[in-house]
């Protein structure tokens, strides 16, 4: 029953962190603001991180099935 919740938080964590990614690297390549009101650059960088940061926890999880 563990590996089913393993599974779908991994999946979950998994795509987020990946349309997350996705989405900033679009946004930054039509040079468009990721996050108004802030700089470009802290705001590019933060959301990177944090795609970055749930797709690791994603993979994670799917290592403990």
């Amino acid at each position: 029953m563990e590996s089913v919740a393993a599974v779908f938080a991994g999946t979950a964590f998994a795509l987020f962190g990946a349309a997350l990614l996705v989405w900033t690297g679009a946004r930054a390549l039509h040079r468009a603001p990721v996050l108004h009101g802030v700089s470009p650059i802290a705001s590019t960088a933060l959301t990177t991180l944090f795609g970055v940061l749930f797709l690791a926890l994603g993979v994670w999880c799917f290592t403990l099935v």
